[in-house]
């Protein structure tokens, strides 16, 4: 005996409503309050058609599904083929029409679960459609060309390395060290188009925020200048910049994270005292700047983080470093690991970083060391971004911003005795 039926239909038709609602909602929001063929009654009906035809298949003809499928599907092509206006509907109507006729017949043969999750992503991709065009026509030439790049060190460049050791101390693995690039460039590419998108819409937090998780050594020279510029924004400007050098640190437990969890887990009570002095500037600056007016702080100006030119220079990086660890490690010399990690930090803090979780996770240095490897890189680069902002911002700038990042460095270095 068959299962009921009105269960079934109830949840396909309440499916094929939602869709069919957001469906109209777009529509008329674009097009002024006209619609097309596709709005609410249309995709419940499809949705119904769908369950009907799905058990008609289980329990009677195999064909009834295809069927059903085939006459909706002409219909769309010839009703599409009738219009003549430009925005009439397209690919993205017709795969929405299918999906809640499937939608529909998921729910008919008992996969409630998975047709409530098809016709949730339907409803946000046809939900999205406005801001998501928005957000492409602000994407620039350079934009797209660094995605392309992006494909092209993930999809193309990483299959075809050779994922072996090569050289002297075998510290020189291609594969690993193409995948640190695509780790690292795909983090940073992350917040470089979080900025393209929201940009300074998004307030200063939300900017120094992205920056930070893009480039932090390029959010401080550009929020740096842009107090000499416009020096009675020089309190937010350098807000910006704490913040920006102050992801930094959970952006590098992240990453560290992925490789090696031991190690994430050890620097953690580090980092989070060294973020102290920049959440307690930031609750004096909110209370300070509360209830003043605020300027706009531009964003950072910075290139696409995924050149094929700046991958290359991570890569070479990483390799040294890589190398370098290896070779301490095999001399018995694992002292100099740590002068090697404040050099590091000043030049990129994620390829010390990437390298003792890699070595820590091969059993090659231990946890304590590397651990207070990374935290001294930590502080290396805290001073460095201090020195750039006393070098390049405006006076108030360079005791604010450069004054916390000389305390986080204080911290830093504390913490590698205590932790």
């Amino acid at each position: 005996m068959p299962p009921p039926l009105l269960g079934p239909i109830f949840a396909s038709a309440g499916l094929g409503a939602l869709i069919g609602l957001i469906r109209q909602w777009s529509e008329q929001t674009e097009h002024g309050g006209k619609t097309d063929f596709g709005g609410v009654r249309t995709h419940t009906l499809w949705a119904i058609l769908g369950c009907l035809g799905a058990i008609a298949s289980r329990d009677y003809t195999p064909l009834a599904l295809p069927v059903v499928i085939t006459v909706v599907a002409a219909h769309l092509m010839v009703a599409h083929s009738r219009l003549t206006d430009p925005t009439s509907p397209g690919s993205t109507s017709f795969a929405a029409s299918l999906l809640t006729l499937l939608t529909g017949a998921l729910v008919a043969w008992g996969h409630t679960q998975t047709a409530v999750v098809v016709g949730a992503l339907t409803m946000v991709v046809l939900g999205i459609k406005q801001p998501l065009h928005a957000w492409t026509r602000a994407f620039t030439p350079a934009d797209i060309r660094g995605t392309l790049q992006f494909v092209a060190i993930t999809g193309v460049i990483l299959p075809l390395v050779p994922n072996r050791a090569f050289g002297p101390f075998d510290g020189f693995n291609p594969f690993s060290t193409w995948l640190m690039v695509v780790l690292i460039s795909g983090l940073g590419f992350t917040g470089y188009i979080a900025m393209r998108l929201f940009g300074t819409r998004a307030g200063i937090l939300l900017t120094s925020l992205f920056g930070g998780l893009a480039s932090s050594t390029a959010s401080t020279l550009a929020f740096s200048r842009g107090s000499r510029k416009e020096p009675e924004l020089s309190s937010d400007y350098a807000f910006a910049v704490v913040v920006a050098c102050t992801v930094m640190l959970p952006r590098v437990v992240v990453v560290v994270f992925f490789l090696s969890p031991p190690l994430a887990l050890s620097v953690m009570p580090a980092f989070a005292a060294m973020m102290l002095p920049a959440f307690i500037y930031g609750g004096w600056h909110w209370w300070r700047t509360r209830r003043a007016e605020k300027g706009e702080v531009a964003s950072p100006a910075m290139a696409n983080p995924l050149s094929l030119m700046t991958a290359i220079k991570f890569a070479l990086l990483y390799a040294i470093i890589a190398f370098l660890v290896k070779a301490a490690t095999q001399l018995d010399w694992q002292a100099g690991l740590l002068p090697l990690s404040f050099v590091s930090g000043l030049t990129d803090m994620d390829a010390i970083s990437l390298s003792m979780a890699n070595n820590l996770r091969s059993g090659a240095v231990e946890s304590d060391l590397a651990a207070h490897a990374v935290i001294i890189a930590a502080v290396a680069n805290s001073l460095l971004k201090a020195a750039l902002a006393a070098g390049l911002g405006s006076p108030r700038l360079r005791w604010q911003a450069g004054g916390v990042l000389v305390v986080t460095a204080l911290v830093g270095t504390g913490a590698v005795f205590a932790f």
